[in-house]
């Protein structure tokens, strides 16, 4: 049997013996996968379409153990290491080439306890397995808005949907987590119990460790919300757009509306002749009496005068998957984004102007309204910042050819460069592409030097660094 090659942390090929992986894969319950394995080509495959990499190995973790021995092995040997869950993330952190993948995703269990309103999530959990059982309860917490999207990416990043505005961030409503760190310890964080680990998790991406188990608060929520879209046609998109500005700067935290450019999907409730025509939709949930919901629905009606719409009470858990359909798996991928802290005329302009030239049918921009709940917090209360941030703008470019690469990319940077002058300088690390190393620090602003620090005491080696990477202290000053 020959020696296994593998990626090295720092760069170089090292080789692994046929009895030192068979002493790994003992120690893992769900089998270690190398590219000889018939579920290898699987196991590999993220979100992303164009992440196409291949680990030297894929261990299956069922459990903390399983981690710590990963993690063990990992740092013993110097390899290359990342950590998968849901596998959403744009930049595909989830596979390293030639290195160690540590694999989560079998460990999806998620147990709701109705009476304390808590749930305890498995790290592999997707936020359609969260909805479904916290929602047989009336209960969720805020969460994305792609059912198919890890929890663990999502709430390590900071994490924002519908719920925000009423509830906050995913992070604000983490209680506790298990976390295996660089060392192959597993720690137990909260608010009492090393405090400081536990901030750093809270919005510092994957850079402090592997966390294998979440603890978050739950809200009455549903089951039925008030719930849809409103679409308008692209020739009345600079009104819309005001009036929207407008109508979202004293709507209650209950309500959350997005506005979407794009160019309409074959939706049954929109005329055909509207079909792959540019439009402006926006997209609603409302969480509390639904004759109030219907009340603030329209005046969404009123912008303008819409194409077509779709409101009513619906199920929450189904209005969380309503957006699945546009986010397939495997297509090709690439993504700019901003924080705003208010929308202008001018940026609406260039919003406009961007999708007035959308490279193809699945390309978009869409402005999440954030505010509310999200500003309660101080900025350095978690590692996340950008609470200032009423507004997310994120540039979709979507698409299934690789020779549309450049076109859609050049697109999205442009809109990025237009869209610039408007915005706070700030990011969402979940948003962040593989190109956007630079934009790391300014996501994390004034907590960034804290979170270097926290790195350097928890990841000195700087292991965990398939992510928004956080240099440890001593690296910052060495490079």
């Amino acid at each position: 049997m020959q020696h296994l090659t593998y990626q090295t942390l720092d760069g170089s090929r090292a080789a692994l013996s046929p009895d030192a992986l068979d002493a790994f894969s003992g120690g893992i319950r769900g089998g270690v996968l190398t590219a000889a394995e018939a579920d290898y080509e699987q196991a590999r495959r993220v979100w992303n379409g164009m992440v196409d990499r291949h680990p030297a190995l894929i261990a299956r973790c069922l459990g903390a153990q399983d981690v710590r021995h990963a993690v063990d092995f990992a740092r013993t040997h110097r390899m290359l290491v990342s950590v998968r869950s849901g596998g959403h993330h744009i930049a595909g952190n989830a596979v390293a080439d030639g290195g160690l993948m540590i694999d989560l995703s079998t460990m999806r269990t998620v147990r709701v306890d109705p009476e304390t309103r808590t749930a305890r999530v498995g790290a592999g959990a997707l936020l359609g397995d969260f909805d479904h059982e916290a929602q047989a309860f009336g209960l969720a917490t805020p969460l994305g808005i792609n059912s198919t999207t890890g929890v663990a990416g999502l709430c390590l990043g900071g994490g924002f949907g519908w719920l925000t505005r009423q509830y906050g961030l995913t992070i604000d409503n983490l209680l506790s987590a298990d976390v295996v760190t660089a060392d192959g310890q597993l720690h137990v964080v909260s608010a009492t119990q090393e405090p400081e680990l536990f901030w750093a998790i809270r919005g510092g991406s994957g850079n402090f460790g592997v966390v294998t188990s979440f603890e978050f608060r739950l809200h009455p929520v549903g089951p039925q919300v008030y719930a849809g879209l409103v679409v308008y046609p692209f020739a009345q998109a600079r009104q819309v757009l005001q009036a929207w500005r407008d109508f979202t700067a004293d709507a209650p935290r209950e309500l959350s509306v997005w506005a979407v450019l794009r160019q309409a999907p074959p939706l049954p409730f929109l005329p055909d002749s509207i079909h792959g025509k540019e439009v402006v939709v926006f997209p609603l949930l409302y969480n509390g009496a639904p004759e109030e919901g219907e009340r603030l629905a329209a005046r969404v009606l009123e912008f303008g005068d819409p194409v077509g719409s779709m409101l009513g009470t619906q199920p929450y858990a189904g209005f969380q998957t309503a957006f699945d359909p546009l986010l397939v798996p495997g297509a090709r991928n690439y993504w700019k984004s901003h924080n705003f802290v208010a929308i202008s005329d001018e940026l609406i302009d260039a919003v406009i102007d961007a999708a007035s030239s959308l490279p193809g049918p699945e390309c978009e921009s869409f402005i999440a309204q954030l505010g509310g709940a999200l500003g309660d917090a101080a900025e350095t209360d978690t590692a996340y910042a950008g609470r200032d941030a009423n507004f997310v703008m994120n540039v979709h470019g979507r698409w299934q050819d690789a020779a549309d690469d450049d076109r859609v990319r050049d697109w999205a940077r442009q809109v990025f460069r237009d869209t610039a002058p408007f915005a706070t300088g700030g990011g969402y690390v979940n948003f962040l592409t593989e190109d956007e190393g630079n934009r790391v620090d300014s996501a994390y602003a004034q907590n960034y030097a804290r979170l270097q620090q926290l790195k350097q005491r928890f990841d000195p080696d700087n292991l965990f660094r398939m992510n928004p990477n956080i240099t440890p202290v001593a690296h910052a000053r060495t490079a």
